[in-house]
């Protein structure tokens, strides 16, 4: 028989120590919260379904409803804690939604190091036991509670309460569960607040299960992947563990990357083989770059599409846009909203195209801004030109037919059509169509005043 499982996220803390207005699970690492790691390690675990997950919220829950709300189309349950009296009453605050299950995984919600694989492995060891504790062997294990083992039964010891010989135990608890329903519903009420902090402790579930007999396990896991994010410096320290990780895939998947400590991959991201990464480069969202490209230093990419041999020289912001196969661009580019470089475009130094198409083997070479415009093939557009697309109210867009050559410093008053094989003047505003094979010069009539150096220095003497 198929065992249903689900996987509660504890969310509810306050975070006091991160000192920031947002909560705890909200904090960035890398380029996504602390939450989305938690809940795409569940995702990739594949150990239960995206509907049989929720996260319990409590202090600052709202802007953590919200985030999630937007972002996981109500695949994800949002559960709240009304009042935050320990982690047993986290768990009992949700029991309405986890008794439907027969097996239940609580997982701490400021752990984005845990690995999908870890994950699904903890919850196919666990499947002999009414409770199995996550546990990890600490270098330094403090005041973390000691993990006793003892026949069938594993006892949390709180460092307080331990023996001398306890307290030599380097095995601790690492706060996460994997609980039978039945079971946990046998105990969660008995569980109480007579405490120093009169809050209400999981940990004690394991106490009163192993009274009634119950059979308790722990797992033990990497002290890395159960490393907690209670503040600044613990978040830095996280970042550059996943970061690490992230490289170190690229790298066994034939991704040239030139140093290391000053590269920047998302984890949603996608590189082949052969790809070449330059210092100081930032590569977020969901990228995807094809074999053979190479990324200049200083280049900033954010759910870029780079093609096959495409070159960014360096210092190249692409944002939300595609470049075709041997596309170049750079150094210098800004090119944003929706923008394609077809195929062998060309995008050249202090360049930004906004929501545009530049058609194949077309080029933008220099201090130029094509906003909501579409560049057919063989397109050069000469320095200092630009599409004025906003009047103010509405953006418009301008077309420039195939092989058209526009002049140095034209400016397209939008809406604006430049026709098959047609050219500009430089320096020409363009306000109406040019027709095909047809030259558009829109300036005023040169005008030479003789004598008229001299006759200013006379005035500016007098």
């Amino acid at each position: 028989m198929n065992r249903k499982l689900g996987v509660l996220i504890m969310a509810a803390g306050k975070g006091t120590r991160m000192k920031s207005a947002k909560p705890k699970v909200m904090q960035e690492i890398l380029d996504q919260k602390i939450i989305d790691c938690v809940i795409h390690t569940v995702a990739k675990s594949q150990i239960t379904e995206p509907e049989n997950v929720a996260v319990l919220v409590g202090s600052g829950g709202e802007q953590v409803a919200e985030y999630l709300s937007s972002n996981y189309d109500s695949r994800i349950q949002i559960l709240w804690q009304s009042e935050q009296l320990g982690t047993g009453h986290a768990v009992k605050s949700a029991q309405s939604w986890w008794q439907n299950f027969d097996d239940l995984i609580v997982l701490n919600g400021d752990l984005p190091l845990i690995k999908p694989e870890s994950l699904r492995e903890f919850f196919a060891r666990s499947q002999g036991n009414d409770c199995t504790v996550i546990t990890f062997v600490a270098g330094d294990p403090a005041a973390y509670g000691r993990i006793v083992r003892k026949n069938n039964h594993v006892s949390i010891v709180e460092f307080k309460e331990a023996s001398d010989s306890e307290k030599q135990i380097h095995e601790v608890n690492g706060g996460c569960y994997a609980f039978k329903v039945k079971a946990l519903e046998q105990v969660i009420d008995l569980i109480t607040n007579n405490n120093a902090k009169g809050e209400y402790y999981i940990t004690d579930a394991l106490a009163l299960m192993n009274q009634k007999g119950f059979v308790t396990g722990a797992f033990v896991m990497s002290e890395e992947e159960m490393k907690g994010v209670n503040d600044q410096f613990e978040l830095s320290q996280a970042s550059r563990i996943l970061q690490a990780r992230i490289l170190h895939h690229w790298l066994d998947e034939g991704v040239h990357i030139m140093d290391t400590s000053s590269v920047f991959i998302s984890p949603d991201a996608e590189l082949e083989s052969d790809v070449r990464i330059m210092p100081n480069v930032q590569i977020w969202g969901k990228s995807r770059i094809e074999s053979g490209a190479i990324i200049g230093s200083g280049s900033i990419l954010r759910n870029a599409l780079i093609g096959r041999n495409v070159n960014l020289i360096a210092y190249a912001v692409i944002e939300n846009s595609e470049l075709k196969d041997s596309a170049k661009a750079g150094p210098f580019v800004y090119i944003r909203d929706n923008t394609c470089l077809e195929r062998k475009a060309f995008a050249g130094k202090f360049v930004e195209l906004k929501n545009s198409r530049i058609g194949e083997n077309s080029k933008v070479p220099h201090l130029s801004y094509m906003g909501d415009a579409t560049l057919g093939h063989d397109v050069n557009i000469g320095a200092g030109s630009i599409t004025c697309n906003y009047d103010g109210v509405h953006k418009n867009k301008t077309f420039i037919g195939d092989n058209c050559f526009v002049g140095s410093d034209t400016m397209f008053v939008a809406p604006a059509k430049m026709s098959d094989n047609s050219a500009t003047a430089a320096g020409s505003v363009i306000t109406q169509e040019i027709p095909e094979d047809s030259l558009a010069v829109a300036r005023a009539r040169q005008k030479n005043i003789s004598g008229w150096t001299a006759r200013k220095k006379i005035i500016s003497k007098s």
